[in-house]
């Protein structure tokens, strides 16, 4: 029930949308579930078991791999933030801010990304030139859909580039960035859609849309990939005001996809060719697409008109990467035959970003611009698939390499000072805490856990000054001097 009163300190969260779900518990069985009297969990939100936090770990160590591959530092920032420094930076999505209740006079609110608190760490410290990687929880009121990655609290993976740089370099670098990533982490086919902010804006203005509605349209444009044209359109006009000559012009654009060919042939385009801003931006995507081939990622990178991405805050180049259905489906079906089928897999965009060159200028008390551009990963949509992918059996949850067992009776002292000695010389090892444990139920454990080696003690191996070693998946055993254990046990287990 203490969650439930830390929730309830959330403007708009009652304790009664905290759920009894077994979605909100992998991991839990039904019986388990039906004899708990107290199982009160915040919908939104999950717990995970040492199996799954395992799986995830590898999935964060593959994205900090890369990130510090690419010469990124990290820093850290508040988890929630001052209400005006976040409001008015995420358009029609500002309505999903947590908002905390007044403490004494300051209003705050739960960061909702780790961009914007980024921008304001950038202002505050007189930072102009910085590549850095954050990894933290935000928090977001949507609609959860669990088994989709969607959550109210949730980790976001984060890199970029802050500095006056030549154009589209950076911006290159993080798009090979998903590349590598994705790839590495295997989760399928996948592609990186890209556009521009300044291309929407220019195609917005060609087809006439009214200045003042330029954020909200794109807002509904951002919707095509949950929606059919018709929806869109219709909420276009009869939701934002927009005549339906527009829509339909506006419906033209968006359904172009292509490369850079595509850029060439809308510079040649007798309305995109009108406006400065979109031929800007169209010669942009020419020179990213070009430096993007020579990074070796063209094959998964598409120009695709429909991509707007409706955060305020862009103001170029902006890219999203999803799985491809067919990847999706077959992540689906390598899972263990869920009971449910709300269980299986089914993910959207698992990486997306863009350029923001006045973001930092909005909290520089002179409104000096930093131009930046970043990439966040979807990490949670990730672990979705990672999750149902994985076989139970084959994850570990330790990384012991040695247990030290003993074979007889009253060798607890002779266990603990060999375990030290092994935990001294920097060894991942366990014992028994049992003064005497049958031999058999030690190497159960072993088996159980994972766990490679066994270092057994006996009176004899005690007199010999040697130490029974066996490999538990083989049951081999050799005797090794105790002066040689510990370099044996690091060329066993290290390789």
């Amino acid at each position: 029930m203490i969650w439930v009163r830390a929730c309830s300190a959330l403007v708009g969260f009652r304790a009664p949308t905290c759920v009894r779900s077994l979605h909100s518990f992998p991991g839990i069985t039904v019986a388990q579930y039906k004899t708990s009297e107290h199982f009160i969990f915040c919908s939104g939100t999950r717990d995970y078991n040492p199996k799954q936090m395992a799986i995830r770990e590898k999935v964060f160590n593959t994205i900090i791999r890369c990130f510090k591959r690419h010469g990124a530092e990290t820093i850290d920032t508040p988890v929630f933030e001052l209400k005006e420094t976040l409001t008015g930076k995420y358009g029609e999505d500002s309505k999903l801010i947590y908002d905390l209740k007044d403490q004494g006079g300051e209003l705050l609110s739960l960061r909702y990304d780790l961009t914007v608190p980024f921008a304001r760490y950038l202002a505050m410290n007189k930072i102009t030139n910085i590549k850095r990687y954050h990894i933290a929880k935000v928090y977001r009121r949507d609609n959860p859909a669990m088994t989709r990655g969607r959550y109210r609290e949730f980790y976001q993976c984060d890199f970029d580039i802050a500095g006056q740089y030549d154009a589209m370099i950076p911006d290159a670098e993080c798009l090979k960035i998903v590349h590598e990533i994705l790839n590495e982490l295997d989760l399928g086919d996948f592609r990186i859609k890209v556009n521009d902010r300044r291309i929407l804006d220019g195609m917005f203005a060609v087809c006439g849309v009214p200045d003042d509605k330029f954020r909200t349209i794109c807002s509904t444009v951002d919707k095509l990939d949950k929606m059919s044209w018709e929806d869109v359109k219709k909420e276009m006009v009869n939701e934002k005001g927009l005549s339906e000559e527009a829509a339909d012009q506006i419906g033209e654009y968006v359904s172009m996809q292509g490369g850079m060919d595509l850029a060439e042939r809308l510079l040649q385009d007798h309305k995109m060719s009108q406006s400065k801003q979109a031929c800007a931006g169209l010669s942009d995507i020419k020179l990213l697409f070009k430096y993007l081939q020579l990074f070796h990622v063209t094959d998964k990178v598409v120009f695709d008109l429909s991509l707007a991405r409706g955060l305020d805050y862009y103001t170029g180049v902006i890219y999203e990467a999803v799985l491809t259905q067919a990847s999706a489906v077959s992540a689906a079906n390598e899972a263990q035959n869920c009971a449910n089928a709300e269980e299986s897999v089914s993910v959207g965009s698992v990486a997306g970003g863009g350029r923001y060159d006045g973001l930092v200028g909005m909290f520089d008390p002179k409104g000096r611009r930093v131009p930046c551009v970043g990439v966040s990963i979807g990490i949670e949509r990730i672990f979705s698939i990672m999750e149902q992918k994985a076989s139970p059996e084959k994850v570990r949850t330790t990384e012991v390499q040695i247990m030290v067992a003993s074979a007889q009776k009253n060798l607890l002292e002779e266990r603990l000072q060999l375990i030290s000695e092994l935990w001294n010389a920097g060894i991942k090892a366990e014992v028994m805490y049992k003064k005497n444990p049958k031999l058999l139920s030690q190497l159960q454990y072993c088996e159980e856990a994972g766990i490679p080696l066994v270092a057994i003690l006996g009176e004899q191996e005690l007199k010999d000054g040697v130490v029974k070693l066996r490999v538990v998946a083989t049951r081999e055993e050799v005797d090794i001097s105790r002066a040689d254990l510990i370099s044996e046990i690091k060329r066993r287990t290290e390789a």
